[in-house]
């Protein structure tokens, strides 16, 4: 029987809906990717990425078919992350395991 992870991170921005969609149009290159101005999925080979922004907040929950993939899925939306929002010297998002 296989068990999910589900990965989920947050990050207190104003820019939430802006990062949301330059995530997925990013990764929309490689892989599957759909997205509007609040909601947006993203099919990473480790498991989909669903992202919701918000006024304030970016969310980010992932669900990882394989627990042994927490580091990397965290890792390829952080790296992301800190590229797109260097002007708000991003760094990591506040990341819980459900």
């Amino acid at each position: 029987m296989t068990s999910t992870t589900i990965e989920t991170g947050t990050f207190l921005t104003s820019h939430a809906s802006k990062y949301l969609q330059q995530l997925c149009k990013h990764f929309g290159h490689k892989v599957p990717a759909t997205f509007d101005e609040t909601a947006g999925q993203v099919d990473f080979m480790f498991g989909p990425a669903k992202m919701q922004a918000q006024p304030d907040v970016l969310r980010v929950e992932i669900t990882l078919a394989d627990p042994e993939d927490r580091d990397r899925a965290r890792a390829v939306i952080d790296s992301h992350l800190e590229r797109f929002a260097f002007r708000e010297a991003f760094k990591t998002m506040d990341w819980h395991t459900q």
